[in-house]
């Protein structure tokens, strides 16, 4: 089984630059407080880092 983490959104898109609101679609997020369980890999891992203000990790499983 691969590796997951549970990444939870905790910012709002409003106000950001577009780049940052195509990182939240592109990780499966659009509301606050939404979380999605994703695959841990160095992609998802990189989008994480571009928008640490606005996601945190919730968990992290295997």
């Amino acid at each position: 089984m691969a590796k997951t983490i549970v990444v939870k959104q905790i910012g709002s898109p409003i106000r950001r630059p577009a780049i940052q609101r195509q990182t939240l679609i592109g990780l499966g997020l659009n509301k606050m407080n939404k979380t999605r369980e994703l695959e841990d890999t160095p992609a998802v891992r990189g989008m994480v880092n571009k928008i640490p203000h606005l996601v945190e990790i919730v968990e992290e499983r295997g």
